[in-house]
């Protein structure tokens, strides 16, 4: 059988390595991409998502998100990252506009849950801002998704804490307050992070093997994969590139990837410390404090990396794109 999948996402360079592993997936039906700010202003990231679907043949509808946090104002867009389009600056070849359909995001989550109750894993590889205003407009819809599947966090359980300050992952600092909303509401939610992500190179033989196999989608992805690479051997010493979106996939396809932790999930909004994952593991005593009474969800803390990469290869081989 296969996971009918609703991806809400900021393409984004390694959101395009996601979504056409998505649809490149025998094990996935995608039903729906819902947009939102963050790699790019929510206009960019959903002109990226309905160029991409068009491109690459995707059948599932679009629908636009919203554009800022929940209360506070959006940081900037990181160009130096995902570059000025969002997509490594690369050509956006044959680019025709096209219009999202005329309901936002987080209404279509709700509509798309409730018709199919416990079908439907959301994917969630940007700020969870679309799911917060979805909790906030039918708190019900927690109970309704079959999981909620997040690339987001860290948890220093691997030394790496955060990616934009010492403490925070980009997609929960974008918007904290968004992130505290989602992890204390009553569903079923896997934290991918960047103990994980971070784990998992794509390194430049890799995407040239994937070009090689994998038609046009993976000549795609490897192009705008090279400024990706740039900025992770400049910042980081890494030859090549994380794969942060795309192992939040992964696990939809396949848990014996990870090895997670289970234990409630709270956010800092405030301070700092803004944006911080931590976590309570599950069977700790302590006082009373704000993770009591909390859903419990699992966190990644461990990955067979290479297992990931040749799923992730095995998938893409030829099978999206013309």
């Amino acid at each position: 059988m296969t996971t009918k999948i609703i991806f809400d996402t900021d393409p984004g360079i390694d959101d395009a390595m996601a979504l056409l592993f998505i649809e490149a997936s025998p094990a996935l039906d995608l039903v729906a991409v819902t947009t939102v700010f963050g790699n790019a202003d929510i206009d960019t990231t959903t002109r990226n998502a309905l160029y991409l679907k068009q491109r690459f043949g995707l059948t599932a509808p679009i629908y636009k998100g919203t554009d800022k946090p929940l209360v506070r104002p959006r940081n900037p867009s990181p160009t130096f990252v995902h570059g000025e389009n969002g997509l490594g600056d690369v050509e956006l070849t044959g680019l025709i506009a096209a219009e999202p359909e005329a309901k936002p995001a987080y209404q279509a989550i709700i509509d798309i849950a409730r018709a199919n109750p416990g079908e439907i894993t959301l994917v969630a590889v940007g700020p969870l801002t679309n799911l917060a205003l979805a909790l906030e407009a039918d708190p019900e819809v927690a109970t309704m998704l079959k999981g909620v599947v997040i690339m987001g966090g860290a948890f220093a359980v691997a030394g790496k804490p955060g990616n934009v300050t010492p403490v925070a992952e980009a997609n929960i600092w974008n918007d904290p307050e968004a992130a505290d909303r989602v992890f204390t509401a009553p569903w079923h939610v896997a934290v991918i992070g960047l103990d994980v992500t971070t784990q998992v190179i794509m390194t430049p033989d890799f995407m040239e093997a994937l070009e090689a196999s994998a038609g046009p989608a993976g000549q795609f992805l490897n192009a705008i994969s090279k400024p990706y690479a740039a900025f992770y051997g400049g910042r980081d010493g890494i030859v090549g590139c994380c794969v942060h979106d795309a192992a939040a996939v992964a696990y939809v396809i396949d848990e014996s990837l990870f090895e997670v932790r289970r234990g409630s999930v709270r956010v800092v909004t405030e301070g700092i410390a803004l944006g911080q994952t931590l976590q309570k593991v599950e069977g700790e005593l302590f006082g009373p404090s704000a993770w009591d009474d909390q859903p419990i969800h699992s966190a990644a803390i461990a990955v067979d990396a290479d297992r990931l990469l040749a799923l992730y290869a095995r998938t893409m081989n030829g099978v999206v794109g013309s």
